[in-house]
């Protein structure tokens, strides 16, 4: 199976989770390894601000990164980044400096917590996800989001 970011605008949230839940880990690393690891991955967290549940960001505001390793030699790694406040979520693929948690994970990792398909806490306590910063707002941060499941 093959992810076609062209697909993705007229894919649902929920059609695109089910469409990787049928890849294994090693199809999704050799995807994300490819010429279309960038087009992917912005089309992904383009996805975040519609998914945003301001009634579950209450009180909650802070900068995450996302640091998706696992790229191709000339760009190892890609990092996003969320910022959450006021009710709003935006998302840069152009990070600042300063960042209130990071998370740093391999495509398969990042797949399924988009997709609804890991735990984060249970990935983060495999060491599957390394997390810096606050660990209580990287904790709290996948349930301001209405992740679709496959």
């Amino acid at each position: 199976m093959d992810l076609d970011p062209s697909t993705f605008d007229t894919m649902s949230p929920q059609e695109f989770a089910k469409s990787v839940a049928q890849m294994s880990d090693k199809e999704v690393s050799e995807v994300m390894r490819g010429e279309r690891r960038g087009a992917i991955l912005d089309a992904v967290f383009a996805r975040f601000p519609e998914l945003f549940r301001p009634d579950k960001a209450k009180g909650t505001s802070g900068t995450v990164q996302f640091r998706i390793t696992g790229g191709p030699d000339e760009q190892p790694h890609d990092t996003y980044e969320i910022v959450v406040g006021d009710g709003t979520c935006t998302v840069s693929a152009e990070p600042g400096s300063d960042y209130d948690a990071s998370l740093m994970m391999a495509p398969p990792e990042f797949v399924k917590m988009a997709t609804g398909r890991g735990n984060p806490t249970m990935l983060v306590m495999r060491g599957k996800i390394k997390v810096k910063g606050d660990i209580a707002l990287a904790a709290k941060f996948p349930s301001l989001f209405d992740i679709p499941k496959a």
